[in-house]
């Protein structure tokens, strides 16, 4: 899956020369909570809720509403701009796991989306949560079933073998290393809620079995 598959297009931008009166108006209207900052078209940074919301003068203010306004009015996204800021960006053509790594890497929850210097599009981490949850393929009623197995050409065939030769079909499979046990574990998600018997047959092939959940209708897991 890749990024231009979970973005958001027709992203609103504000530039430098915007005033913070009009960003936040755009995120409250358009229910955000970030707005890259272009100059002439080219991107420059990104300001957050929590950048206007820290800009913006105290609850506390002796201010009148219309001194506040005036302000708001006046300071513009370049005022507060960090003049540092390191802008980070991802292309549509990354896969959605990439998205997630640079995320992570520098702490931030949403990247704006560039192509041949344009901004096309933006991903979040509410982006990335809900593509997670469609590989997983959680939303289905299934069977989870976590099975250990040390390190040995075939495992993983060998397991879908037994579950093919019952006929179930297999909605997903994830496979990652555990340090703590040393062995690798495989999480297999099954269309069955019947799940007992292959189970028991993938345990008697020499696996571990650490746990079987069954997902019903309306259920989490």
């Amino acid at each position: 899956m890749k990024v231009k598959d979970r973005m958001t297009r027709n992203v609103k931008t504000v530039e430098l020369d915007t005033n913070i009166n009009e960003a936040f108006r755009l995120m409250k209207e358009n229910n955000i909570r970030r707005l890259p900052v272009l100059n002439k078209s080219q991107l420059v940074g990104i300001i957050t809720l929590s950048d206007l919301n820290q800009a913006a003068p105290s609850s506390a203010t002796s201010l009148s509403i219309h001194e506040l306004n005036y302000l708001l009015a006046k300071t513009k996204i370049k005022d507060i701009l960090p003049k540092k800021q390191k802008v980070v960006t991802v292309k549509p053509d990354n896969y959605i796991e990439t998205a997630a790594k640079i995320m992570r890497q520098y702490t931030v929850s949403g990247l704006p989306v560039v192509e041949n210097g344009q901004v096309v599009g933006l991903v979040t981490e509410t982006d990335i949560f809900g593509a997670l949850i469609d590989i997983l393929g959680v939303q289905k009623p299934h069977s989870r079933i976590d099975v250990y197995a040390i390190d040995r050409p075939g495992n993983l065939a060998e397991i879908i073998s037994i579950i093919a030769k019952h006929g179930i079909n297999i909605l997903n499979t994830v496979v990652y290393y555990d340090e703590k046990k040393d062995k690798y574990k495989i999480i297999l998600r099954i269309e069955a809620l019947e799940c007992e018997k292959i189970a028991k047959e993938i345990e008697t092939s020499g696996y571990e079995i650490e746990s079987i959940i069954v997902r019903e209708h309306g259920e989490e897991i």
